[in-house]
């Protein structure tokens, strides 16, 4: 009988929540916040996540919201050109060095942002009502150590021990 190894197990239980994360992502139960309030404003995915970043930490420089959407900013500025037609973004110059250009939500951008968090926690809510507590304990935890664990003040090898 064959010995299996740490690695064999991580390598066959990253598969197992590779498969079960694609069944989750193809319930359009858990994607349609997201499509409708596209369709409805005829904004893109990426739009959305740049609204997101916007509403959650205030105006970022084009290099961070280039780089927090993992994009380059030649193609975040076409992004943001057309969240200004729609009056959702405004840019502004830094005024200590006017080569930044900062991007941050409108009024309009704003408020599309509070509905967009509304309309996710709303679906997060059914979505955990699924899980009895302690599942949905035991998920918060998970989520909890994985943050923890890939926060820039961690090492690098800390995946390697168990924390208790």
């Amino acid at each position: 009988m064959r010995n299996i190894s740490e690695d064999d197990l991580l390598a066959r239980d990253s598969a197992r929540v590779e498969e079960l994360l694609m069944a989750l992502g193809r319930r359009a139960s858990l994607r349609d916040p997201i499509a409708s309030t596209c369709e409805k404003l005829d904004i893109s995915p990426a739009q959305i996540h740049a609204l997101m970043w916007l509403g959650l930490d205030g105006a970022l420089p084009m290099g961070e919201l280039a780089r927090r959407l993992s994009s380059t900013e030649k193609t975040v500025t076409g992004l943001v050109d057309r969240l200004e037609r729609q009056a959702l973004a405004k840019r502004t110059r830094d005024a200590r060095d006017r080569r930044v250009v900062h991007v941050a939500l409108t009024r309009r951008g704003a408020n599309v942002h509070k509905k967009i968090q509304t309309q996710m926690k709303a679906r997060l809510n059914l979505f955990l009502a699924m899980l009895d507590r302690a599942e949905r304990q035991s998920f918060v935890r998970i989520l909890e150590r994985l943050v923890e664990r890939l926060s820039p003040h961690t090492p690098v090898d800390s995946h390697t021990k168990e924390t208790p």
